[in-house]
C-alpha cells in the first residue's frame, strides 16, 4: 500500500532565501521575514521615517510645544531605554528617540536661525550686508540680505535677514554692503490651504520680510576676498555668464541651471514643457548630475591608472579614483549653490558614502547608506523635509536602492554590442519607472500634475543627457581658465536644444494624457508610511506596503474642488457655477487668481454668470446658495442674513446672523478662505490657509 501522502515541498522564498519545504501559510513567511529583519538589525533603516514623524508632529499641532513638555519626553524616553538596556525592545525606545528628536530639531532650528516676522509693510533707506545670490537674470537680481540698518529718520526693523530684488547692476557678490530706499512686506502665506508655506519656510531660512529696491541703490563697499563663500558666487557668476555669451534662449537658461544651479532664466513655457514629459528633474541639480560627474570622472581616473601597468600593481587605484570622485561631487555641489542648494548637498552627501564605503572597502548601495544620508539632512535641514525636493528624491533613492537589494538573476556576461545597447537602455526605462511610481504621489500633490509618457520621455532622453550635456558641460567648465570653452559649450547646447526636442515631442504625446489629480495631506502620510515599509523589508514582501497604499490613496488621498475661493490681500472671490468658476469680484489677471487657475488647471472667467453688482456690493447666485460681496458698510443692513455666505472686507456688525459670515478680521487671521457647500448639512465647508497665529513663523497681521 502507498504511505501517507507528504506535504509537497515546493521552493519558497523564507527569511530572506530561496528553500525547498512545506510550503508556510501567508502570515508565518511574512512573520518569518520580519523576523529575519529584526534579527539584521534592520530597523535603522526606519530612523528618518521616525524623524520625519516627529517633525509632521511638531508642524501639526495647534500650539507651539512648551520648552519643558519636550524635554520632559525626553527624560521619559531616556528613562525608559535604561530600563530596556538589556531587552529586545531597546529598539523601540530608539525609534522614539529619534520621534522625539524630530518634534524638538524645528523648535532648535528656530532658536538658532529663525527670526522675527514682518507683521506690516516698512519703507526707507537700509545698508544692508549681502548673504547670498539667490538669482539673477538681465532685468534683475534676487538676493538675501542681512544686517538691515536704518538711515536718517528711516524706522529699524527687527528682523534678521530679508529677500530682495535689485537692480542688475553693479556686480554684487557675498559680503558686500548696499545701501538703497527699499520697501519691506511681510512674509505672503500660503494661497490655498496645504499648500506651499513660504512664511513656515522662510521663518527657519531667517529670512523675515521679502522687498525690492525702488531707488538710489549703489554699493558702498565689497567683502573681503579671503571669504569662500565669496570666491563660489563670484565662480558660479562667471560661469554662469559664459554659458549665456555663447548659448541663447532655453539652451543657455537650462545650462545655467545645470552647471551652477541657477533656474531663474527658464521660461514658464519651457517648465511646463519639461513637467508634462517628465523631465523636469533634469534641469534641477540632484543625484542625477552628480552621479554622471563625479560617477564619470571616478571611471575615467580608474580606467586611466589601470592602464598604466606599473601603478595599477603598486597603488589602490579604486580607492584614489574614489578620492577624486568625492572632491569632483564637492565641487559640483559648491557651483550648484553649496548648502543652500538642498537637493544638490543631499546627493554630494549620498556619493560622500558611496565612495567612503569603496574607501572602506565596504557595499556602497545600501539603504543602511540612504537613512544615513537622510538623518544628516533632517539634521541640517529640518524644514526641507517638508518641501517637494527632499520627497522626490527621497523616494526616488528609497525605491532604486531598494529594487537593487531584492534578489535577482545573475547579468549574462556574453551579450553582443546590440544586447548591451538593449540593456543599457531597459536600465534606463526601468531606473525611470522606478523613480516615476515612487515619486508619482508626491508629484501629484505639489504639483497637481501627472507625467504618464514620463518613462518614454526619459528614455530618449537621458542617453543625450549622460553622453552629451553632462560631460561637455564639464570639459567647458574645466577649459574656460584657458579660455577655449566655446566648441564645448556648443555641443552642450546642440544637446539641450535636442533634449527640449524630445521633452516638446513627449508632452505632445501626453497633453490627452495628463490629470490634474488633487490629493490630501492623508496621500502623503500614506505615502510615507508605504515608504518605510518598502525600505524595512528586503525581500518580496517589501512591495506589499505600496500595494496597500494604493487602494487607501483611492479611498481617503483625494480632495475635493472649492465651490468658493476669497483672497486675502486683493479683492478677488471666484465662485462655482454649472459653467464653471467666475470672479464675483476682483481681476482675473491678479496673482491669487493665477495661482488659483494653475492649481486646479481650469479657467477662471472674468465675471461670474448672473452676476448683478451695484455701488454697496455684489450678489451671485447658484441653484444650491447664494452670496453676497459687500463692499460698502452701508450694504450690511440689507444683506446681512439673507444670503447663505456674506463676504466683507470692512468689519461686519456683530449681529450680522443668518448664513457664514466671512470679514477682513477672518480674512487676516485665516489668509486664504477655500469653501465647499455641503448640500445634507446646508451650509458651507470652510477651510483656510493659515489654520493659526499661534505658531513663531506667523505675523500677527492686525
Amino acid at each position: 500500500m502507498d504511505g501517507p501522502v507528504q506535504p509537497a515541498r515546493l521552493p519558497v522564498f523564507v527569511a530572506g532565501r530561496w528553500q525547498y519545504g512545506e510550503k508556510p501559510s501567508v502570515w508565518r513567511s511574512m512573520a518569518a521575514a520580519l523576523s529575519a529583519e529584526l534579527a539584521a538589525r534592520r530597523l535603522f533603516v526606519l530612523l528618518p521615517f521616525a524623524m520625519i514623524a516627529g517633525l509632521i508632529g511638531y508642524a501639526i499641532v495647534p500650539v507651539e510645544p512648551q520648552a519643558w513638555a519636550l524635554a520632559a519626553g525626553g527624560v521619559a524616553i531616556l528613562v525608559l531605554a535604561v530600563g530596556l538596556r538589556q531587552s529586545r525592545w531597546l529598539a523601540l525606545a530608539g525609534m522614539l528617540a529619534c520621534f522625539w528628536l524630530g518634534a524638538c530639531l524645528l523648535p532648535l532650528h528656530g532658536l538658532w536661525f529663525g527670526t522675527a516676522m514682518l507683521e506690516h509693510p516698512a519703507y526707507g533707506t537700509f545698508e544692508a550686508r549681502v548673504d547670498e545670490i539667490v538669482s539673477a537674470t538681465e532685468s534683475d537680481r534676487r538676493v538675501i540680505v542681512s544686517a538691515l540698518t536704518p538711515i536718517a529718520d528711516t524706522r529699524p526693523v527687527p528682523i534678521e535677514r530679508a529677500r530682495l530684488v535689485v537692480p542688475p547692476q553693479p556686480p554684487l557678490a557675498p559680503g558686500d554692503r548696499i545701501r538703497a530706499k527699499m520697501r519691506l512686506t511681510p512674509v505672503p502665506g500660503p494661497v490655498l490651504p496645504g499648500s506651499y508655506d513660504g512664511q513656515f519656510h522662510a521663518y527657519f531660512a531667517g529670512v523675515g520680510a521679502y522687498g525690492a529696491v525702488t531707488s538710489e541703490f549703489v554699493q558702498i563697499s565689497s567683502g573681503s576676498q579671503l571669504d569662500v563663500s565669496r570666491w563660489v558666487e563670484q565662480l558660479r557668476m562667471g560661469i554662469g555668464a559664459r554659458i549665456d555669451e555663447e548659448l541663447d534662449g532655453a539652451a543657455a537658461a537650462i545650462g545655467r541651471a545645470m552647471v551652477v544651479g541657477d533656474q531663474s532664466g527658464i521660461t514658464d513655457e519651457t517648465r511646463e514643457v519639461m513637467a508634462q514629459s517628465g523631465l523636469a528633474h533634469i534641469y534641477s541639480i540632484s543625484g542625477l548630475h552628480l552621479s554622471i560627474v563625479a560617477g564619470g570622472i571616478f571611471w575615467l581616473v580608474r580606467w586611466l591608472l589601470a592602464a598604466i601597468p606599473a601603478l595599477a600593481i603598486r597603488w589602490p587605484v579604486k580607492k584614489l579614483a574614489a578620492v577624486v570622485g568625492l572632491v569632483a561631487a564637492a565641487g559640483y555641489m559648491l557651483l550648484a549653490g553649496g548648502t543652500a542648494n538642498v537637493p544638490a548637498l543631499r546627493s554630494a552627501m549620498m556619493l560622500g558614502l558611496i565612495f567612503g564605503a569603496i574607501l572602506a572597502g565596504r557595499r556602497a548601495l545600501t539603504m543602511r547608506n540612504v537613512a544615513i544620508a537622510a538623518l544628516a539632512i533632517i539634521v541640517i535641514d529640518p524644514a526641507s523635509v517638508f518641501r517637494a525636493s527632499f520627497q522626490l528624491s527621497f523616494a526616488a533613492v528609497v525605491a532604486l536602492i531598494g529594487i537593487y537589494e531584492m534578489p535577482r538573476a545573475s547579468p549574462r556576461g556574453d551579450r553582443t554590442v546590440l544586447g548591451r545597447i538593449g540593456a543599457t537602455l531597459w536600465a534606463t526605462a526601468a531606473t525611470s519607472f522606478i523613480a516615476g511610481t515612487a515619486t508619482l504621489l508626491f508629484s501629484a500633490y505639489h504639483f497637481q500634475q501627472t507625467a504618464p509618457l514620463g518613462v518614454v520621455g526619459n528614455v530618449l532622453v537621458l542617453p543625450v543627457v549622460s553622453l552629451i550635456i553632462m560631460p561637455f558641460g564639464v570639459l567647458a567648465v574645466l577649459s574656460m581658465p584657458l579660455g577655449i570653452e566655446r566648441p564645448f559649450l556648443a555641443v552642450m547646447g546642440w544637446g539641450i536644444d535636442r533634449m527640449v526636442d524630445g521633452a516638446t515631442l513627449v508632452a505632445g504625446w501626453s497633453s490627452s494624457l495628463i490629470g490634474n489629480p488633487l490629493l490630501t495631506g492623508w496621500a502623503l502620510i500614506l505615502g510615507l508610511a508605504a515608504l518605510a515599509w518598502f525600505a524595512f523589508f528586503r525581500t518580496r514582501w517589501r512591495l506589499l506596503g505600496p500595494a496597500l497604499a494604493v487602494p487607501l490613496v483611492l479611498l481617503f488621498g483625494f480632495d475635493l474642488r472649492p465651490d468658493v475661493l476669497i483672497a486675502d490681500t486683493t479683492q478677488a472671490v471666484a465662485v462655482r457655477d454649472a459653467a464653471g468658476m467666475g470672479l464675483v469680484s476682483g481681476r482675473a489677471g491678479s496673482f491669487a487668481v493665477e495661482v488659483w487657475s494653475e492649481h486646479y488647471q481650469e479657467v477662471i472667467a472674468e465675471q461670474f454668470s448672473g452676476l448683478r453688482c451695484d455701488g454697496l456690493g455684489c450678489i451671485a447666485r447658484t441653484p444650491q446658495f447664494s452670496i453676497a460681496v459687500v463692499k460698502n458698510a452701508a450694504a450690511f443692513a440689507e444683506d446681512c442674513g439673507a444670503h447663505d455666505l456674506l463676504i466683507a472686507r470692512p468689519r461686519a456688525p456683530t449681529n450680522c446672523g443668518g448664513g457664514l459670515v466671512i470679514d477682513g478680521d477672518d480674512l487676516l487671521a485665516g489668509g486664504v478662505h477655500w469653501l465647499r457647500w455641503d448640500a445634507v448639512a446646508a451650509r458651507f465647508e470652510v477651510r483656510t490657509a493659515i489654520p493659526n497665529l499661534n505658531r513663531p513663523w506667523r505675523a500677527a497681521r492686525w
